[in-house]
């Protein structure tokens, strides 16, 4: 999976290249690739921003150093994905969709918003982390990439994708490690019993259970594809 992002922050990405990403990135699992679109600019102060017209708070950035940014790509079959509060909900469904591109562009917002014209000419797709507004795209593309990279073969084990929350539309089960008491609670015996088919009814009872109590809508989401 290749991620290239149009930002004027790539320092920003700095967190994403630690851990479990940061091992991802240093076996070639994932490439990531960030392009400073201030480098487009012509203006010998490297300015990418300008009043809006019609007037209003803030500044917009350029509809020029944007598309001569998203020009230097060399694939133009790549997804181009705009992070904007405007886009559709990111959810697991649509990060799984998300992960069967081989090629995504994610362009960074920033200041007041960017000029509609660029937006219309190279978008496929906004992209929304949840109803609130940022400061800018950059935490919002580091959200996309660290969730659609789970999915990507050899980043993380088959068995943890298929049994986290949101997977099946349930949120996941709880989890306990060592040591066995703990402030006086105990581990579920359950746990201890080595009784495979049993600790797996539990889980699903708990799963439901967590649901239920954290988030009851999405067993109504649920009923209602059943009935579909």
């Amino acid at each position: 999976m290749k991620f290239d992002v149009l930002t004027l922050f790539p320092q920003s990405f700095e967190p994403i290249k630690q851990s479990i990403l940061g091992r991802a990135l240093e076996k070639n699992l994932i490439s990531l690739n960030l392009i400073n679109i201030r480098d487009f600019s012509k203006d010998k102060h490297k300015k990418v921003d300008d009043t809006p017209y019609g007037g209003g708070a803030g500044m917009v950035i350029k509809p020029d150093v944007v598309y001569d940014a998203y020009k230097s790509i060399e694939d133009k079959n790549a997804k181009v994905i705009y992070l904007s509060p405007q886009g559709n909900v990111l959810n697991q469904k649509k990060v799984e969709s998300l992960s069967k591109e081989e090629h995504l562009i994610l362009l960074c917002g920033h200041y007041e918003g960017i000029d509609q014209r660029v937006i219309d000419e190279i978008v496929d797709e906004e992209v929304s982390i949840g109803d609130y507004v940022l400061t800018g795209g950059e935490i919002p593309a580091m959200v996309l990439i660290d969730s659609v990279s789970r999915y990507v073969e050899g980043v993380i084990t088959k068995e943890s994708i298929e049994e986290e929350s949101f997977s099946n539309n349930l949120l996941e089960y709880p989890h306990y490690t060592r040591p066995e008491v703990f402030l006086d609670k105990k581990v579920p015996e359950v746990l201890l019993s080595g009784h495979h088919e049993n600790i797996r009814k539990w889980r699903e009872e708990q799963s439901l259970k967590n649901t239920y109590q954290k988030r009851p809508d999405l067993l109504k989401e649920n009923n209602d594809m059943i009935k579909n």
